[in-house]
């Protein structure tokens, strides 16, 4: 599999400087493509167990950049995916969220959902909020789609309450086919919403 490609900081900041700097905003977020300057914080951030406590696993590294990869292949395909979120004020990436194609068997799927990964320190300040309300505009608004699903481990309580407060509905839950073997994540809720 081909490995992202790292480039001088001089070359990361004339690279940087020289495209848009957000597909589009909230107003304390940017929304992009991965580059390479959001590179080193998802890696961190995807490698915090507190982080990651509702995965089966912390990511790593290479786990990572395979993620990236696949994620701006996905925007290249079909102009969206989970996009890198910079705090327009520090200019910090945060972590990601946005859409992404989910394809495993369930009675939920195929179909679109929304997602998100925030840093610790960036947790309870409203940006998970704020994020996924302008990542279902851009679905809805941009892209068209007609319906967007989120699911998570039913543990998974923080993530749930995003989903409620972006005016999403739980439609039903289900044993994870790729979590079967972990009896803590295995069990899962599906929410929608519809244009």
């Amino acid at each position: 599999m081909e490995v992202l490609s790292f480039v001088s900081c001089s070359e990361i900041t004339s690279t940087y400087n020289t495209l848009p700097k957000f597909l589009f905003e909230s107003e304390r977020l940017g929304f992009s493509d991965w580059r390479n300057a959001d590179v080193e914080a998802m890696i961190a951030i995807s490698a915090d167990p507190q982080v990651m406590r509702f995965f089966p696993y912390e990511a790593t590294r290479q786990q990572t950049l395979d993620f990236i990869q696949r994620n701006n292949a996905l925007l290249d395909q079909k102009g969206y995916c989970y996009f890198a979120v910079v705090e327009k004020e520090s200019g910090r990436t945060i972590g990601f969220t946005g859409l992404y194609d989910q394809d495993y068997e369930s009675e939920f799927t195929p179909a679109t959902d929304i997602g998100w990964r925030l840093g610790v320190e960036f947790q309870g300040k409203g940006y998970a909020t704020e994020a996924a309300r302008r990542c279902l505009e851009y679905a809805f608004k941009v892209i068209e789609l007609p319906r967007v699903v989120a699911m998570a481990p039913a543990v998974n309580l923080p993530s749930i309450n995003v989903m409620r407060k972006i005016g999403m509905t739980q439609i039903g839950e289900f044993v994870h086919p790729r979590l079967t073997d972990n009896t803590e994540l295995r069990n899962c809720v599906c929410f929608e919403i519809k244009t």
